[in-house]
C-alpha cells in the first residue's frame, strides 16, 4: 500500500475476499492518471514485492490497455485507468468481500 501512495496513486482500496473468492484473500485496487503512473505504480509494486517480501508477481495486461494486474497468491492487485475501472466495476463485483482501507 506504501508503494502505491509514494507514487502518487488514486482511490486506493484493500478489499478481503477471504470466503468469497477460492482463488485470493485480497484485492487491492488503485487508479493511476495515465499509462506512465500505471507503468511506475507496477513497477514500484513489483520491486517492493520481490526485494522486501521475497514474492514474486505474474502480471497480466498492460498500461496501453487501461488494466494491468498483479498476482501475488494471496494478494490480487490491480491497477485501472480511471475510465476502466469504472467501466468493469470490479468493487461492485466483489462487494460481499469487507473494505479494510480505502484513501482517495
Amino acid at each position: 500500500m506504501n508503494a502505491l501512495e509514494e507514487k502518487k496513486g488514486e482511490n486506493i482500496v484493500l478489499l478481503d475476499v477471504t470466503g468469497v473468492a477460492s482463488f485470493t484473500d485480497f484485492f487491492i485496487f488503485c487508479s493511476g492518471s495515465s499509462n506512465r503512473m500505471l507503468n511506475a505504480l507496477a513497477e514500484s509494486i513489483e520491486r517492493v514485492a520481490r526485494t522486501e517480501l521475497s514474492i514474486h508477481s505474474r502480471i497480466e495486461g498492460n498500461a496501453d490497455d487501461g488494466w494491468v494486474l498483479m498476482d501475488m497468491g494471496d494478494i490480487v492487485i490491480h491497477l485501472f485507468d480511471p475510465e476502466c475501472r469504472k467501466y468493469y466495476g470490479l468493487e461492485e463485483l466483489w462487494n460481499r468481500g469487507k473494505v479494510l482501507i480505502k484513501f482517495q
